[in-house]
């Protein structure tokens, strides 16, 4: 009888738990490398620090010697040096920006808090900055950037709804009043006429609006 000990083989282990970190990780520096990134400060020690901080995140990393114009609204990510005139440059409606926005603050630098308010930023450095806070400050800044864009999206959607909403309204009251319909048939009325027509029931419930104000 061979009594030679048996050797099973090994029984592969299950690597997608371990490798789903690294796995997230990887997708979300690919995420930062396809980003353009503005760099709006003084050409000094602690402002090329910050630039090669940033270019070790691989995203398209361009330096922006400052100016008192406009800031440039090229850019996917923004950072800018803090100083009182920054309100003024923005090249957006404050609340509706087109770039994510890192304000800069320098060694030893003061500020009034109200500052910021009237930026309105969605992240925050100090000089002189850690490569790893470079690659933080950015992922959290667009982050925040692509969220409040998702969040206005949505209001503008559920606005325009609303406004359908009263103008649908508006249209079932006047059909009701000039052919005596009820408040079902009148819709039901807008609905096949939407149909027949290849339109929205919105679209045309503000024609129906549009004419009824135009002869009174």
């Amino acid at each position: 009888m061979d009594r030679r000990k048996l050797t099973l083989p090994n029984k592969p282990q299950d690597r997608s738990a371990a490798s789903k970190p690294e796995t997230d990780a990887l997708r979300r520096g690919r995420a930062l490398e396809r980003l353009s990134v503005g760099v709006v400060t003084a050409d000094d020690a602690t402002g090329k620090d910050l630039l090669r901080a940033l270019q070790r995140t691989r995203a398209a990393v361009q330096h922006v010697t400052p100016d008192p114009g406009p800031l440039p609204a090229s850019f996917d990510v923004l950072y800018c040096d803090l100083c009182s005139s920054l309100p003024q440059r923005l090249p957006w409606v404050t609340g509706e920006p087109t770039s994510a926005l890192v304000l800069v603050v320098r060694p030893s630098q003061s500020f009034e808090l109200s500052l910021l308010e009237h930026c309105a930023p969605h992240g925050i450095v100090h000089l002189p900055i850690a490569p790893q806070a470079a690659l933080t400050s950015l992922s959290i800044a667009y982050g925040l950037f692509r969220y409040e864009r998702r969040l206005r999206q949505r209001i503008e959607k559920l606005d325009d709804n609303l406004r359908t909403t009263r103008t649908v309204e508006q249209a079932k009251l006047i059909l009701m009043r000039s052919k005596g319909l009820s408040e079902e048939d009148a819709y039901n009325h807008l609905r096949k006429q939407a149909m027949h027509r290849r339109v929205s029931i919105g679209a045309l419930a503000s024609a129906i609006v549009d004419t009824q104000d135009l002869i009174g």
